[in-house]
């Protein structure tokens, strides 16, 4: 597929760009009755898939040889399921000088959501740390939260926002948990295909974020949602978002650090436990929120930006680190142990050979 080059100087990833093309298309355009409808359908479908690409992409061996390096998963599920909803509760206290029940809410899920999976692995590889790790790490992670969130959500959030139930949780398995498990048994015979397409196959994952924003958004429109939000109350949100991301990131590296773990070790943990997957939480959000998605996935969307922006600049700067292994690769580097584009709407590195340039594929 050809390549369009992207200015260094651009700060937002065109995919983000795309992304909130996405959400004025749903204010101008929103779906109603039927068509509500078929989105809501193809949004739940296209998740599924992606998620059966994840399956399909992780090498099971890679998986296995993961378990040994316990301390690191265990390092990076910590952050990213308690220390992350710590603060969110600790957030509890802004509302409502500075941020409204429902935004306070968005957020609260948000430090529930469980970590990145390629975004991670790709920035790791950019900084030359443990790539391996990151992709276990990540992967883990979003295991792990498919029935963790759900269950921190029903006793963090409660109240009738939150429509968790035995029901609800089996929906998030059977959308996330069941394609996955199913693309790992798959992975022998469809493998080699997912690796040799992983550039158009990316555009699937993209495009099924798309949907789900599009279809979230869409419900929001109908009921009211930009009504809700004040641009001040954006403002805050926003400044909240960029504390807690700052807090994370020192948190990872210099807690990584005292618990004796090396550098490349540390890079993974700094990346894979300071960020939140936008491919996991939208679904979750719409399964448990309902009709209240959009809101609730507002201050997601707004952090997932962010970490992309933030971290794709901290992976520049470990690259050059004195530290660094002077022939390690720059490239990034998909699940399935090959190279490629940073999924879930990463922010783009420079290619080799081309140090002013970032690529959308």
């Amino acid at each position: 597929m050809k390549r369009l080059r992207w200015p260094s100087w651009m700060p937002i990833d065109p995919y983000i760009v795309v992304l909130l093309g996405t959400v004025g298309l749903a204010a101008l355009l929103p779906a109603r009755g039927t068509a509500a409808d078929v989105a809501s359908g193809a949004s739940t479908a296209a998740i599924a898939f992606l998620f059966f690409l994840y399956g399909a992409r992780l090498s099971t061996r890679e998986a296995l040889d993961g378990l040994k390096h316990w301390r690191l998963h265990s390092t990076v599920l910590i952050c990213t399921f308690v220390l992350f909803p710590v603060f969110g509760l600790a957030a509890r206290g802004l509302v409502p000088a500075l941020l409204t029940q429902p935004l306070y809410q968005g957020l609260l899920f948000l430090t529930l959501v469980p970590s990145t999976i390629q975004s991670s692995i790709a920035f790791t590889s950019i900084a030359r740390g443990n790539v391996p790790a990151a992709i276990c790490a990540g992967s883990f992670s979003s295991l792990v939260g498919i029935v963790v969130t759900p269950l921190l959500a029903a006793v963090l959030l409660g109240g009738d926002d939150v429509g968790f139930s035995t029901d609800s949780l089996v929906k998030i398995v059977l959308q996330l948990l069941v394609p996955f498990l199913a693309g790992q048994v798959l992975r022998r015979w469809i493998g080699s295909f997912v690796t040799r397409h992983k550039k158009v196959l990316g555009l699937v994952d993209r495009g099924s974020i798309l949907l789900v924003v599009y279809t979230a958004f869409s419900e929001g429109m109908n009921q009211g949602i930009w009504h809700q939000v004040s641009p001040v109350r954006l403002a805050g949100l926003l400044g909240v978002e960029a504390v807690l991301l700052a807090v994370m990131l020192v948190l990872t590296w210099y807690g990584a650090r005292a618990l004796g773990f090396g550098r490349e070790d540390r890079i993974a943990i700094q990346f894979a436990g300071s960020k939140k997957s936008l491919a996991s939480g939208l679904p979750m959000a719409s399964v448990l929120f309902a009709g209240h998605a959009s809101l609730a996935v507002l201050p997601l969307m707004l952090f997932h930006q962010m970490q992309l922006m933030v971290c794709a600049v901290i992976a520049k700067r470990r690259a050059r680190d004195p530290e660094a292994a002077p022939d390690a690769p720059e490239e990034t580097a998909d699940a399935s142990g090959g190279t490629g584009n940073p999924s879930e709407g990463s922010a783009a590195h420079p290619v080799q050979g081309q140090p002013q340039d970032r690529v959308l594929r």
